[in-house]
């Protein structure tokens, strides 16, 4: 199979809406390693979706712990095990992760050691092992090099960047950050460049309705970055593709696909593809081509 980027979930924040996208989660197979990143809700269904048997589950990657990036953690990986896991995983993600999967199977417990003795199954909690990591060399294996970068999300001060390389490509992810310069650097001469976005007026809508806006609309414009200045970063660090990602807001029917990119087109003049849910990038030859959602 060709190296490819599915993006799973294209949303920013927890929140589900009637026929909306669902919240933040990536599948890259890269170099024959098939890596998760980020464990939104209904990233279980989105890589069956997407042709992946749960049970070769190998690596996934937590860029911080907001609930649209880990909720589905620990369901992702004790589905995987029922369909017939027997394989170590590991899981990386920052502070606070190992807790997070502990829990999980606490509150599974039951289920877990029924399901050992009556179906034969290994035990869950010895096949899993969670590596927390910082700023710099998260991984280094098999000729895949994964480094992470420390980003402006607050209050969350644990939330990084990740770039993925193997093989001669290599792939960023943003995390969730406001405008950060040093991201630029990193993301140097990337293949694919996966960057959050936000539009300005689709943000004043989604706090409209929202009960607790103004404290909402304070932590958005805070912590999350312009689509412009998305554009921005992946100019500053000459990528070859752009990935509008983790988008704000993804469910506003008065937004489409053509606003996305008239906000991006000011600071990039690149190639861009725009998420939706299950959308496949190819990595193919010196570019990435995303097909129809090219523009």
């Amino acid at each position: 199979m060709n190296d490819r980027l599915v993006l799973l979930g294209s949303k920013g924040g927890p929140a589900l809406r009637p026929g909306g996208p669902w919240p933040t989660s990536s599948l890259l197979e890269l170099g024959g390693r098939t890596i998760v990143v980020d464990c939104g809700l209904g990233v279980t269904r989105g890589l069956v979706d997407a042709g992946i048997s749960l049970k070769t589950l190998d690596l996934v990657f937590i860029t911080h712990l907001h609930s649209d990036h880990i909720l589905e953690l620990g369901p992702l990986i004790h589905t995987a095990w029922t369909a017939g896991l027997a394989t170590p995983v590991t899981v990386y993600g920052p502070p606070g992760t190992s807790h997070c999967w502990r829990h999980f199977c606490r509150a599974m417990e039951f289920d877990i050691d029924i399901r050992i003795v009556d179906e034969g199954r290994p035990d869950i909690r010895e096949l899993v092992l969670v590596e927390e990591f910082g700023e710099g060399l998260v991984l280094e294996e098999r000729g895949l090099m994964v480094t992470a970068l420390r980003v402006d999300h607050p209050p969350v001060t644990d939330c990084f960047a990740l770039r993925f390389e193997l093989g001669g490509r290599s792939v960023v992810f943003s995390a969730d950050t406001a405008f950060f310069p040093p991201l630029a650097e990193f993301a140097r001469g990337a293949d694919i460049l996966v960057h959050e976005a936000m539009l300005e007026a689709g943000v004043e809508r989604l706090v409209a309705r929202t009960g607790n806006g103004v404290r909402l609309r304070e932590h958005l414009f805070a912590s999350h970055s312009l689509a412009e200045e998305t554009g921005r970063i992946a100019s500053d660090a000459g990528v070859k593709r752009l990935v509008l990602n983790h988008l704000i807001p993804a469910d506003d029917p008065a937004i489409g696909e053509a606003d996305w990119i008239t906000a991006v087109r000011k600071t990039w003049a690149g190639d861009l593809t725009i998420a939706r849910d299950g959308l496949v990038v190819d990595l193919a030859g010196d570019n990435a081509a995303s097909g129809e959602e090219t523009a």
